[in-house]
Formats: C-alpha cells, structure tokens, sequence
C-alpha cells in the first residue's frame, strides 16, 4: 500500500495524543471530585489517604495506568485472534457470577476475591466490541444476510440477558449501544426510527395511560395517530409515492371528520375507537398497495403498522407486570407521573437541588453544603455530576459537558480513519458505549431519563468501571496507533 504525503508516514505507530490527555484529564477531575463527594467535615481526611475512597481510586488509577501501558504494547493481532476467545471467558464469568455471586444492594453483578470487588459486566463492553470487530471484518460478511444479522444480535443479547438475570438492568442497556456499529455498517436506518418509535410509543402509552378517550386511554390515541403519520411518512420516503402518503392521510382525516358529522344527530362518537378504525382502513389499505403492485415495501409498512399497534398494547403490560417496582416508580418520577421525594425520587430531587445550588460560578472547591451533609445518595459514583454542579456551578458543568462532547467527537474521528474493518467497528462501538454512558449517566443526574444506575465514565468511583474504559479505550488506541502498519 503507498501512503501519500509525509504526514502520513510521521502518524505510523503513534498513540492518538489528543485522546489520552483527554483521558488524563478526566481521570484527574474524576479522582478531585470523587474526593470532594465524599469529605467529610467533621472528620477531614488526606487526599491520599489510602482507607478513603479517594485513595482507594487513586490505586484504581495507578493500576489503570499501568494497565493502559500494557495494552498498547501487545501486538494488535493478539486482540482479534483471540476476540472469540475473550467472548467465551467472559460468558463464562457472567455466568459464575449469577450463580455464585451475593446480594449486594439489590444485585447479583459482584465477585468478591479478597478485598477486591469485580464486576464483570463491565468488561463485556470491550469483549463484546471486539467480537463484533472480528465477526465483520471475515471475509465476504455482509450484515444484513439472515445468519449473520442473528450471529450478531445473538453476540450483543446474550450477554445483556445474562446482566438483566444479575439485576444490573442499567448495564444491560450500555449494551444496546452497539447499535451504533450495526448502522455504521449497513443497518437500514429504518431499524433505528423503529426503535426509536418504539420508546416514543412506551413513553406515551405509560405517561397518559391514566385518562380515557373512550375505549383507550389518552396515551394510546395519540400514539395511534403517531403511528399513522409514521406509516405514511415511511411511503413518502421509501416509496416516493406523494400522493400514496397523502391518500392515508387523508383516510385517516376522513374518519374523523365522518364521525365529527355523525355527532351532529345526537350520537354519542366513542373517539377510540373511530381512531382505531383509522388505523384498520390505512391497514387495509396498504395490503392493498402490495396485491396491486407486489412491492415488498408496502408489506413491511404494513408489518410495521400492526407492529407498532401491537407493541403499544403490550407496553402497559409490561410496566405494570414484568418491570419491578422500583423499576416503575423511576419511570413515572421521571415522565412526572409521580414525586415521590422520599421514595425513588428521593436522589433525583437531591441531585437536583445540589446542581442547582451551585448557581453559575458555584460554591467552590470542598464547599457543597449538599453534597457534604451526604444529602444526596451515591454522590461519588452514579452521581457524582451533582458534585461538579454544585461546587463548580453552571460554568464548571458547562466545561465538562464540553470536554466529554469533544471527546466523543475524537473518537469518532479516530474510528473513521482506521483503515481496517476491524479497527472501524470496534472503534465505533468504543464510541458507542461512551456517548450512552455520558448522556443517561448526566441525563438521569438532572432528572431528565430514568435512573439506572450506570457510572460516568473516568469520573464515578469505582475500579471495576475505571478498568473497564481503560481498557476499552487504549485496545482502540493501540488499533489505531497500528492502522498504517499494512
């Protein structure tokens, strides 16, 4: 292979610098706020106080240093000839661990050897990014073939199932992230508006489930007018069928206005189920379009639609039934539907009130009044962002914000340059875990989505995590220090 431009030639062999200052950084910040999170002002400590948390993170660091070292001098090889490998070990320890494992707070996630506390979900991100990395860079492997995209899910779910049998349903979620990968790769984007539909669908079912609109409860009315408008948006963008996409519309529209006049002689319109027999007519309508034209298209709209019905009546089902009740409650806490402040709440409205009181500049450096009287709970683990608002205010939060987006930004940027399947898989799955770590660890801190208990990465306490980055970030680095070798 020529590579053009001296430029090219002085990068072989290098370690992305931009990205591990990044990473210095955020484990220093990570290390200051987890010491502030947990000073105590009766009985003031030392920084480096072994028996603290804070020095007991500053071994997790020292290690982790170590541990990056390590991994970016083995031979690039050596990661994905052995992918499978690390795939089997590590189902083979999330399996010891839901057999063997104790109760901790709720839990089953932890092997205790010693005085050392693993977790082994977490080193399933790398394992699992690696898998995928050596799966798509075989020979002739094309995505969307029906063995391949089960091989595929099969390595990423297996895994999550495993984690949700722990009751670490947060980390079992980090795992969906890899979606990120399967559409860098191929992946219709219409797989990703499904999903995407589908927790809109969840939301609203769960969110207005409580008030009626005849038959079905506001939530499922509106949802189905949502599902109309999907179905004829995918016609007008798949199809390029204008005039199909408006016809349902219009049907739907119709119906309405059909039942609008019928109200008028004095009959009582049960408007569920006229929005229901919208739904049905643009159904029908559909089967129509494929008997006539034999597109395979209008079927799966078709599918799509009854799908998108299906799983909007399954939803409340499975919150009231299948999800735990503390499960429950931090969905309704965070769609309003319930305060609970004592209860589930009770962190959230904590971790609000402390962020807010940092104002814009903050209180300082070891002065969050919050955060020291221990008013809000995990404050040097999942939640320790509330710690950096309170004590460094708007401004401070706004930084960190900023650093982790630019950071973000690079690895995407690194994982576009690989020039290898390989390395451009595995770095957007990198990518991946850290933009969903980021946006729900931060998201759930100020109350806008669910608390799930997942950390923020390099900040939150914790060697079991801190391992797991570290080597999820500097396996990548040490691809991409080798991508120009061939």
């Amino acid at each position: 292979m020529i590579y053009k431009g001296s430029k090219d030639i002085e990068e072989k062999g290098k370690v992305d610098r931009i990205t591990v200052i990044f990473y210095l950084i955020f484990v220093v910040f990570g290390w200051l706020n987890i010491y502030a999170a947990s000073f105590d002002l009766e009985s003031a400590t030392a920084m480096f106080d072994l028996s603290t948390r804070a020095g007991m993170q500053l071994i997790w660091i020292g290690s982790s240093l170590l541990l990056a070292f390590a991994l970016l001098k083995i031979d690039v090889g050596f990661y994905e000839t052995y992918a499978f490998v690390f795939y089997l070990i590590g189902i083979g320890l999330l399996l010891v661990t839901l057999l063997v494992a104790q109760d901790i707070n709720g839990s089953r996630s932890w092997l205790i050897i010693g005085p050392i506390r693993l977790q082994p979900a977490e080193f399933m991100k790398f394992i699992i990014a690696l898998s995928l990395a050596k799966v798509f860079n075989t020979y002739g492997f094309r995505l969307m073939e029906r063995k391949n995209i089960l091989l595929v899910s099969c390595i990423i779910l297996l895994p999550a199932l495993l984690v949700v049998a722990q009751s670490e349903t947060g980390t079992a979620l980090v795992y969906l992230s890899f979606i990120l990968v399967l559409y860098r790769e191929g992946l219709p984007g219409g797989f990703l508006f499904m999903g995407i539909a589908a927790i809109v669908y969840f939301i609203l079912g769960i969110r207005f489930s409580d008030t009626f609109i005849g038959v079905i409860s506001t939530g499922e009315f509106v949802t189905i007018l949502l599902i109309i408008i999907f179905s004829a948006a995918m016609v007008w963008n798949y199809m390029k069928r204008h005039k199909v996409a408006f016809i349902i519309l219009l049907i739907a529209a119709s119906t309405f206005m059909a039942a609008f006049i019928v109200s008028f002689f004095s009959v009582k319109i049960d408007w569920g189920i006229v929005a229901i027999i919208a739904l049905s007519l643009t159904a029908l309508y559909l089967l129509l379009l494929f008997f006539r034209y034999w597109k395979k298209t209008y079927i799966y709209i078709f599918f799509f639609l009854i799908g998108s019905f299906a799983f909007l009546e399954s939803a409340e089902y499975v919150f009231y039934n299948v999800l735990q009740p503390h499960q429950q409650m931090r969905i309704k806490v965070t769609l309003g539907m319930e305060q609970d402040l004592s209860g589930a709440g009770y962190h959230v409205g904590q971790s609000k009130i402390a962020i807010g009181s940092g104002g814009l500049i903050g209180k300082g450096y070891l002065n969050g009044t919050q955060t020291k009287l221990k008013y809000v709970p995990e404050q040097d683990t999942d939640f320790i962002f509330c710690t950096i608002g309170e004590e460094h205010g708007f401004v401070g939060s706004a930084v960190i914000i900023l650093m982790l987006l630019a950071f973000v930004l690079r690895l995407l940027y690194l994982a576009e340059r690989q020039t290898t399947i390989f390395g451009r898989v595995y770095g957007y799955g990198v990518t991946g875990v850290f933009i969903f770590h980021i946006m729900v660890n931060i998201g759930m801190v100020i109350g806008i989505m669910p608390v799930i208990g997942i950390p923020l990465p390099f900040f939150s306490y914790g060697g079991s995590s801190l391992w797991g980055f570290t080597i999820l970030l500097f396996i990548f680095l040490r691809i991409d220090k080798s991508r120009r070798r061939n």
